[in-house]
């Protein structure tokens, strides 16, 4: 190695593990070294690094430290002070420099700061002997992922249509956290491969199912896990691919029609299906009425991508702002007692919204309640975020009260007009009840208007039953039917 070479610091990858695949290069600067400084000696390389040329682990930092975070700004800072003497510093890394190894763009990026020259020597990294021991070609399409950040995650944060390998899986602890984040899209027993000591003489793969992925034995230092990936249906990508396309030139005619407006009642024949489904608890239902729902959704989006106007990723983008900016108590520092607490944080966040925006900064508290809701439920959200402010009762004995006092007008009403307004007021202050309750009027008219469907339905059957019209049974046939169904109900 020349001098030029020694001065500053010097990048080196040690390969996958086997030291037959070291480079030439790297093994000959190894070979004029004096001294090495390692970011791990847990490598099976380091054993053929003659005996001659001093090594410094950075091991040491790894038990001083929490996190790792800690323990590479240490690594950095002791690699930029070496670099600064004459003959600079040798640092080897597993692998290839910059595959899966965080302290080299660190230290590059404060080299530069300090014009400190740096070289890197290329090295073969695990990637290239663990697609050969899986026998893929990554091209395929592949994604690859750090353990450390699939293990604090509640989701997996990629699509599931395309196979994942996922490094550093150093310990059973570390797997058994992938593996719980993963379990949150994939089933159980969907068959993974875990790859130990790829490139080495001691290379094995296991394909387990999902949930036994932190149950090997062979879990090390030197652990990747393969995810194969589910069926591209799976994909959100897909279904906005499959939309767009009902949307292209040479897709479905009524599709290519339709816009913002005139997919409006669709829109809301499929809420109210999905609402349906949500009374009902059919879970089968919901799946299929959420898909219906969600295909409006991306139609919609689809449209105005077209347009010009926003997309897909601004909507997503969108909500995940605004769903962090209001949980503060959860992405943030902040401290709330209670769900009440939440609420009023709540409101608190989006009067500052509504300050700091040009197109809402004249809005109420109530604008932005659409008045397209069904009179119930507008009634009760009305009611709810003036109470999130202190304009309530402080008392359930007073809202009972206005219910009665309410009632009493409607009775006293002179005219057709009179009574409807009267109605009016007494379905508002009924609504406030419910909602003081804790019940939601909507749901609970929407489970009254079902109940009592099902218990005419048992009258008309009874009714064809015995051979006899509707019209011709009296009132107290009907009522004793009507008894009886609710005999049945309980």
């Amino acid at each position: 190695m020349s001098e030029k070479k020694h001065n500053g610091i010097t990048i080196l990858g040690l390969g996958p593990g086997n030291p037959d695949l070291i480079t030439k290069e790297a093994w000959s600067i190894i070979n004029s070294a004096p001294e090495l400084y390692l970011r791990t000696d847990q490598h099976p390389c380091i054993k053929h690094i003659p005996d001659g040329i001093t090594k410094h682990s950075f091991d040491y930092l790894y038990e001083e430290n929490e996190n790792f975070d800690l323990v590479y700004k240490e690594i950095v800072s002791n690699v930029i002070n070496l670099g600064q003497r004459p003959d600079g510093v040798i640092y080897a890394v597993p692998g290839h420099p910059f595959v899966a190894e965080s302290t080299t763009p660190m230290i590059i990026k404060k080299a530069k700061q300090l014009n400190i020259p740096i070289h890197i020597v290329e090295g073969l990294s695990f990637l290239e002997p663990t697609f050969s021991a899986l026998e893929i070609d990554p091209f395929d399409k592949i994604v690859l992922l750090d353990a450390f950040e699939i293990a604090v995650l509640h989701h997996p944060n990629y699509s599931p249509s395309i196979p994942a390998l996922i490094t550093q899986i150093y310990s059973r602890q570390i797997a058994s956290e992938v593996k719980l984040t993963l379990m949150a899209v994939f089933p159980d027993d969907h068959e993974i491969c875990l790859i130990h000591c790829a490139g080495t003489e001691d290379q094995l793969i296991e394909r387990v199912p999902l949930y036994e992925m932190d149950r090997s034995g062979y879990i090390s230092l030197m652990t990747n896990v393969y995810i194969p990936s589910l069926d591209k249906e799976s994909s959100f990508e897909e279904f906005q691919e499959i939309v767009a396309h009902l949307r292209a030139p040479d897709g479905c005619p009524w599709d290519k029609e339709q816009t913002h407006n005139s997919l409006r009642p669709n829109l809301l024949e499929e809420t109210y299906e999905t609402l349906s489904a949500l009374d009902n608890e059919d879970y089968e239902a919901m799946e299929e009425e959420f898909g219906d729902l969600l295909l409006q959704i991306v139609l919609h989006a689809q449209i105005a991508s077209e347009a010009g106007e926003f997309n897909m990723n601004d909507v997503v983008r969108g909500i995940n702002k605004k769903i962090v900016h209001r949980h503060p108590h959860v992405f943030g520092d902040l401290d709330v007692e209670n769900v009440d607490g939440v609420l009023l944080n709540w409101e608190k966040l989006k009067a500052e919204e509504r300050k700091n925006s040009i197109k809402k900064k004249k809005d109420g508290l109530l604008d932005s309640v659409p008045t397209i809701l069904p009179s119930l439920e507008l009634a009760q959200e009305y009611q709810a975020r003036v109470a999130r402010v202190g304009f309530d009762w402080k008392e359930i004995s007073g809202v009972l009260q206005k219910v009665k006092e309410e009632f009493k007008e409607v009775k006293d009403a002179n005219s057709t007009e009179e009574t409807e307004k009267e109605i009016g007021d007494l379905l508002f202050s009924v609504v406030n009840l419910a909602r003081w309750l804790c019940v939601n009027a909507e749901s609970a008219l929407r489970m009254a208007n079902n109940k009592f469907k099902e218990r005419f339905k048992f009258i008309e059957k009874n009714a064809r039953e015995s051979d006899k019209e509707l019209s011709d049974m009296t009132l107290d046939e009907m009522d004793t039917l009507w008894d009886k169904a609710k005999g049945l109900e309980r």
